[in-house]
């Protein structure tokens, strides 16, 4: 069996402009971060999985149902496909934090292991970015090495292997990366 490598996604602040303390609860208030698309579809192209994990609470809080952020995500992969670019996976935890009977909220690593599971992915060559500590701790939980943090409106307590100020500053750090592959 060939396992192919991934890179995974948290979803605001990283794929879309954070919405703050809110949410994101309509595809109109979904903006792109400058240099995501970008660097989706040169990940892509370069062989990765493409996984989105994100928490949505929103949801579990009832101020958006989950037909709503299935319709989010299915026009944010309209416009992705379009630049070749779609994720090849999507994983939403929409249980409150805290829900005792939840295994999958970051920090755990249940998203990334269900999506290794269904994708066939190599978790010890992927990469992981996010904005937050959960984000660099599920990664680190679920096996995955490689993590690129934006740095931003979040604390940051749990260490990246690699920072960034902005989704802008991406193309030019994953080609400087992976150069010689």
């Amino acid at each position: 069996m060939n396992l192919r490598p991934a890179f995974f996604f948290d979803r605001d602040g990283v794929v879309n402009v954070s919405p703050g303390a809110g949410y994101v609860l309509r595809w109109e208030d979904f903006h792109f971060c400058d240099g995501v698309i970008e660097a989706l579809a040169w990940l892509k192209k370069r062989g990765f999985a493409l996984v989105l994990v994100t928490n949505q609470q929103g949801v579990g809080k009832g101020l958006m149902t989950q037909s709503a952020l299935d319709d989010m995500h299915h026009h944010m992969q309209e416009e992705l496909a379009k630049h070749g670019a779609a994720f090849d996976a999507i994983h939403a935890c929409t249980c409150l934090k805290g829900n005792p009977g939840c295994t999958c909220h970051k920090p755990s690593p249940e998203m990334v292991l269900a999506a290794a599971k269904n994708l066939q992915l190599d978790l010890a060559q992927s990469w992981l970015i996010g904005d937050q500590d959960r984000d660099i701790q599920m990664a680190i939980s679920a096996g995955v090495p490689h993590t690129i943090r934006v740095t931003g409106e979040h604390e940051c307590g749990v260490q990246a292997g690699h920072v960034i100020k902005g989704m802008s500053e991406l193309p030019a750090l994953l080609k400087s990366l992976m150069q010689g592959e």
